[in-house]
């Protein structure tokens, strides 16, 4: 595991502190949790912006709707 060294301004850490756990082990990991969470939603947004530019067609889907069952 890599340790990052980050700066934010007082009032991150201000806001933060109310919020969030106060030990450093556990401010850590929530500061961990959200980087993953805005790589996460950056990833969803480039996977939408993919299908907008070249939308599934209709032959491209491999799903028969008919055999469903009612």
């Amino acid at each position: 595991m890599a340790a990052l060294l980050i700066e934010v301004e007082d009032e991150v850490v201000e806001k933060l502190d109310r919020v969030g756990p106060h030990r450093s082990t556990q401010r850590s990991e929530f500061v961990s949790m959200a980087i993953r969470r805005a790589l996460w939603e950056l990833e969803e947004q480039e996977t939408a912006e993919a299908y907008a530019r070249q939308p599934d067609s209709a032959a491209d889907a491999y799903v028969d709707p008919d055999a469903w069952e009612s």
